[in-house]
């Protein structure tokens, strides 16, 4: 007997029961169907076949109990079209992880970046403030690194108060210019 002059609702009934032969007229009859169909919906070719042949696989598999409440095509898109929407959920889940794991994986970079670029700043400013001439230098050390008042700096010199305000001024004007108005307050914030 010929499976290719069957009905769609004979070779499910010949499926239901095993039928190899109908299985293959199926799969003939709906695999290019249902491949444009899912190519359509998809916009990609191989996401497209995977869809199909996982569709025909199930089928196999689910062949004992196939209950048809419409037409077998009817069928076949509607189980096509619950695949794609399956796919694309879990494929925005995915990439929703993914994202969110490349944002941690950013910030982490960012943030290791940062401390890189920040303590190499450091020590260029660092540098920059032992290109000072050395009573400015020590001046400016005692204020920023020391925490000293202008007042117990000039008392800890026994240079007046007026000398060490110039003093820091200098030096403050100098890393200015040098270093720009944001890196400099980069090094306050910082000392």
């Amino acid at each position: 007997m010929s499976v290719t002059k069957l009905d769609d609702n004979e070779l499910i009934e010949l499926l239901r029961n095993d039928s190899h032969a109908a299985y293959a007229e199926l799969y003939q009859r709906y695999y290019r169907l249902l491949f444009i169909h899912a190519y359509k919906r998809s916009n990609d070719q191989e996401q497209a076949k995977d869809i199909v042949q996982e569709f025909f696989i199930s089928l196999w598999d689910k062949r004992r109990s196939i209950s048809l409440q419409s037409n077998l095509a009817g069928y076949f898109f509607t189980a096509i079209n619950n695949r794609i929407v399956d796919h694309f959920l879990h494929r925005e889940v995915q990439d929703k992880y993914i994202a969110s794991f490349a944002g941690f994986l950013g910030t982490e970079q960012v943030k290791t970046d940062h401390l890189v670029r920040e303590k190499q700043l450091m020590e260029l400013i660092e540098r920059e403030i032992q290109q000072l001439p050395p009573k400015m230098r020590e001046v400016f050390e005692l204020s920023r690194k020391g925490n000293l008042s202008h007042k117990e700096i000039s008392e800890k010199l026994s240079i007046s108060e007026k000398t060490v305000d110039r003093q820091i001024s200098n030096a403050l004007f100098r890393l200015k210019t040098r270093f720009g108005i944001f890196t400099f307050l980069l090094f306050l914030l910082n000392s």
